[in-house]
């Protein structure tokens, strides 16, 4: 209870200073029971029992971890702790034997001794569990001082191996560091060698190049390796050209140049050589006697042929350097150029001059001596061509103009012939041949044949192109006998115009109307068919198969325009047809005026007539060569074209027939198809005038002297004139209804002779009838104001007069009504 008793009180949770408890008030105020007090001596004696653990319960710092022994361990927790005081009395055994005493208690001091022994003994046994605590306490703090030590000297240690490492790891960056600088530095210094001797390479190429030229003979362009050399030599330029900032570029440029400048030499001189003696053997062979014509092509082209597989790659080599160094290799290119056009005109002119000869060019056809001469020069400048392509892959313009050359020898003979040539069809068939033949000039190329090729290439017009030459243009050849033919043709065709349209003279049988027209009513020939259709072929005219009652001139017109449109060009051809549309308008015309003055007044409608019916043809001619859309689909219909001039209007002066076609006045028709609208509106105004007039004139005479009495001041009354009695009134009416039937049937007969088509017919008998309605609807209205009774009766209605005017005109229902729908249109 002692230890109990010893125990400090727990220290005050609160912040205020409590007093303090003694031991004996503690024990007082809180008194232990049985069973606490044997909890208290167990816990006592479980805490006098404590021990260390097994592994610090030795004091072998050895590396062994084997238990220490009983001995030994006894030995170290009975060490006491320097500074820890020493209990006397270990045991019970000890401690009552110690507590007797040695000797008799003989006196009061020593019995005080002893007692105080007792009682010090007897305290001492009461502290014995602290005392144990102490000690095991003390044992414990050995044990931490120990284990202290220990985790000091290994700290110690990893510090000492951390501070090794860290020497070691910073030698071994260092080390790195100064490897890798050297790897770099050999890496360097290897590109840099590489880069010097990659460079020194290009400067190494002179020497080898200067050696291999330096070699003598001719044969040295034959080698494998020369080819090779000049590929390399190229590509060296190349290279110092791009870096011109080398020590000594600009002097290994110069020499490299030289070289390549020889290279290229040396092939010029063997190719020459190659073709002198070629030529040389051709020529004595060519010159011996009874030489075939077979013989002679071999000689002049399979020979060629077979030495071109060996020269055409050097030519290739010129060629392509030529390109690209133009300055210094162009004219080693144009020398071989001349010497093969020299070599190959050396042998062709005799052959050439001899089949020209063989053609007879004074007295062959013009036709015959154009089609075998240019079909020759043909042939003889597509061997030539293929021939020149079998060794150089350029020099177009040179070509052409060696084989212009050629075709000299025949056009020299040719040209004066087609200059001097009378005959237009002879010009029209000469150009037919030379444009068959420029027809089949159809430039082909090869699928197979690569298109990234290297080699000069020429396009259509021989320049410099991107295919090569592919293909003979012979069109360039023959185009400059073409232009003269067409020119020869052009100033024929203008002297026909002039000569037989502008000034021609009219016949008596050419103003046979309506004579020929009855005439031509007759079958006709095959000749006359055949003839007709091929005009209808070219013009598409509906109205061609009356050919033979057109006026001369009309006829004229058109042979030399179907003789002109596929041989000039269309500018050409336009000015031209204009001029002989506006002359044959011009003739017809003055042909009417005649025709009018031949027999009046019955021919003025014949006259009239004439013009309308050539001015239709004309217009239907100018419509097909169509000059500004030239659309060869369209084909005008005679019916149309007079509903579409005359249906929107019913009086037909000159101008109000422009206004309602929305068309210019007559002061600004300078276009030839204006010029031959406007003559068309006035005859079709004359024709519908004349008809009108040979029905309506008594009715306008006696509107006119009614209107002129009126006009009197106190004149008589009407009725009391003898021209406006009742009876006469009668009597006039009767005479209108008797002419309708008379006269103008006879007019619409003479429409049908001329004009053929009723479609045509009922377009103009419509407005005659329209004129003749307007006139009769003014006199019934004077009638009607003036006269009273019986006389009324007598003056028809409109629609009267219309039935009336449609069955003296004799027009069939359907075509009145489709005159009718054309004329809505």
């Amino acid at each position: 209870m002692s230890g109990r008793r010893q125990q400090a009180p727990a220290t005050p949770l609160t912040p205020q200073p409590k007093p303090a408890i003694t031991l004996d008030e503690w024990e007082a105020r809180a008194p232990l029971g049985d069973v606490e007090a044997r909890s208290v001596n167990l816990l006592k004696e479980a805490s006098e029992k404590a021990t260390l653990p097994v592994k610090f319960s030795v004091t072998d710092s050895g590396p062994s971890s084997r238990p220490a022994s009983p001995s030994l361990r006894n030995r170290v927790t009975a060490t006491p702790r320097p500074g820890t005081p020493v209990v006397p009395g270990s045991n019970r055994t000890h401690a009552s034997s110690s507590l007797h005493p040695k000797h008799p208690i003989q006196t009061p001091q020593q019995f005080y001794d002893w007692f105080a022994l007792i009682d010090r003994s007897v305290t001492h046994s009461q502290e014995a569990h602290f005392r144990a605590h102490l000690a095991s306490v003390a044992e414990h703090l050995a044990t931490c001082d120990a284990l202290l030590r220990r985790i000091n000297e290994v700290d110690q240690e990893v510090e000492g191996m951390l501070q090794g490492w860290r020497s070691v790891e910073e030698g071994g960056k260092s080390l790195k560091e100064a490897c890798e600088q050297l790897l770099e530095e050999r890496d360097r210094l290897l590109e840099m060698t590489e880069a010097i001797g990659a460079r020194l390479e290009y400067f190494q190429e002179l020497e080898q190049a200067t050696r291999m030229l330096n070699h003598p003979g001719e044969s040295l362009v034959l080698q494998t390796d020369f080819l090779y050399m000049v590929e390399r030599v190229d590509i060296c330029i190349d290279y110092l050209k791009a870096h011109r900032h080398f020590r000594e570029a600009e002097i290994y440029l110069l020499r490299f140049q030289q070289c390549l400048t020889r290279a290229m030499t040396l092939i010029k001189m063997f190719f020459v050589g190659s073709l002198r003696a070629l030529v040389a053997d051709i020529s004595k062979r060519i010159s011996e006697k009874d030489v075939s014509q077979t013989a002679q092509q071999h000689l002049l082209y399979t020979r060629f042929t077979s030495v071109s597989s060996q020269l055409a790659p050097l030519l290739g080599e010129l060629e392509r350097r030529a390109a690209a160094h133009p300055d210094e290799l162009s004219s080693l290119l144009s020398e071989c150029h001349s010497a093969y056009f020299a070599a190959r005109k050396g042998l062709l002119t005799p052959r050439l001059i001899e089949e020209i000869k063989g053609l007879d060019p004074a007295r062959t056809e013009l036709v015959d001596l154009t089609r075998a001469g240019c079909s020759y020069l043909k042939q003889l400048c597509t061997d030539e061509f293929d021939l020149f392509r079998a060794f150089f892959n350029s020099g177009g313009d040179q070509l052409y103009q060696y084989l212009e050359n050629l075709c000299d020898y025949l056009y020299d003979d040719l040209r004066p012939r087609i200059l001097h040539e009378p005959r237009l069809t002879a010009l029209c068939e000469v150009c037919t041949v030379l444009q068959a033949l420029m027809v089949l000039d159809v430039p082909h190329y090869d699928d197979d044949e690569d298109e990234d090729t290297d080699t000069l290439s020429l396009d259509l017009d021989g320049q410099p192109g991107h295919r090569g030459l592919r293909t003979l243009h012979i069109s360039h050849l023959l185009q400059m006998v073409l232009q003269d033919a067409q020119t020869r043709l052009f100033f024929k065709a203008q002297s026909v115009i002039q000569s037989e349209i502008r000034y021609y003279v009219p016949k008596a049988e050419d103003l046979a109307y309506p004579e020929k027209l009855v005439a031509a009513r007759k079958p006709s020939s095959g000749t006359e068919i055949k003839e007709k259709e091929s005009f209808s072929q070219l013009f598409q005219l509906k109205s061609l198969d009356r050919q033979d009652t057109w006026y001369p001139t009309l006829r004229r017109t058109v042979w030399v325009l179907s003789q002109l449109h596929e041989f000039v060009k269309p500018a050409i051809f336009d000015d031209i047809a204009q001029e002989a549309v506006n002359l044959c308008r011009q003739s017809l015309v003055n042909a009417a005026d005649a025709l009018k003055s031949r027999n009046p007044p019955s021919s003025v409608l014949d006259g009239q007539l004439f013009l309308v019916r050539h001015i239709l043809i004309l217009k239907e001619i100018t419509q097909n060569l169509d000059f500004v859309s030239r659309d060869p689909e369209r084909i005008v219909d005679f019916a149309d074209t007079l509903a579409s001039m005359l249906g929107k209007t019913t009086s037909l002066l000159p101008n109000a027939l422009f206004a309602t076609l929305g068309m210019p006045r007559e002061e600004s028709l300078t276009d030839v198809k204006h010029g031959i609208d406007h003559e068309l509106k006035r005859a079709c105004e004359d024709v519908i005038t004349a008809c009108a007039d040979a029905v309506c004139t008594p009715l306008r005479v006696w509107l006119e002297r009614v209107a002129q009495h009126h006009a009197l001041p106190q004149g008589p009354p009407l009725m009391s004139q003898p021209w406006a009695a009742d009876a006469a009134v009668t009597a006039l009416v009767a005479g209108f209804r008797e002419a309708c039937l008379r006269d103008l049937r006879a007019a619409v007969t003479r429409l049908r002779l001329y004009l053929e088509e009723d479609r045509t017919v009922a377009v103009l008998v419509k407005h005659v009838q329209e004129r003749i309605v307007d006139e009769y609807a003014e006199f019934r209205r004077v009638v009607w104001s003036e006269y009273q009774g019986p006389v009324r009766s007598e003056v028809h209605n409109e629609e009267v007069l219309r039935t009336l005017l449609q069955d003296a005109c004799g027009v069939e229902a359907e075509v009145r009504a489709e005159a009718g729908t054309s004329t809505v249109a």
